[in-house]
């Protein structure tokens, strides 16, 4: 294989993992009521969706062909998010904590990106600041629980 399709194969895998979080945002600000959480939602959604821009762009440089939609497993999880939200008493506190959960699968999914030394500096500081701003997600959406529980 090709040096920049491996690059590229491993920028798809978090492409897909951003649209499945974008998706993933925006189902969860239509099953919540509160307009903070709603706003929080929105906001990590644009994230991702600039996310996927800035990798979708790297793919490019490298020419290859960027993924065009996220994951079946992503599909599932709103899904699995939605119906959760209709069985549980609390949905916000039960919508947070399926949101914590899939960020904190989307940055192992980063970190383990990241371990691989062959990605060229360029990717790696774009990846290193995706993850960051992945991880300062997962501890406010933590502190948001906190409120909401």
């Amino acid at each position: 294989m090709k040096y920049s399709e491996e690059i590229s194969n491993k920028l798809n895998e978090l492409l897909i993992k951003n649209y499945d979080a974008e998706k993933g945002y925006l189902n969860a600000m239509e099953n919540v009521d509160s307009p903070e959480l709603k706003m929080f939602f929105k906001r990590r959604a644009t994230e991702r969706s600039q996310f996927a821009k800035e990798l979708r762009t790297e793919i490019l440089r490298y020419g290859e062909i960027p993924e065009d939609s996220g994951s079946f497993k992503g599909a599932m999880h709103r899904n699995w998010m939605s119906l959760k939200s209709l069985f549980t008493s609390n949905d916000e506190e039960a919508i947070l904590e399926e949101a914590i959960r899939g960020e904190e699968a989307s940055l192992e999914e980063y970190k383990e990106i990241l371990n691989d030394r062959t990605l060229p500096p360029s990717i790696d500081s774009l990846l290193i600041k995706q993850k960051n701003a992945i991880q300062a997600a997962i501890n406010t959406e933590k502190v948001h629980e906190e409120l909401v529980s």
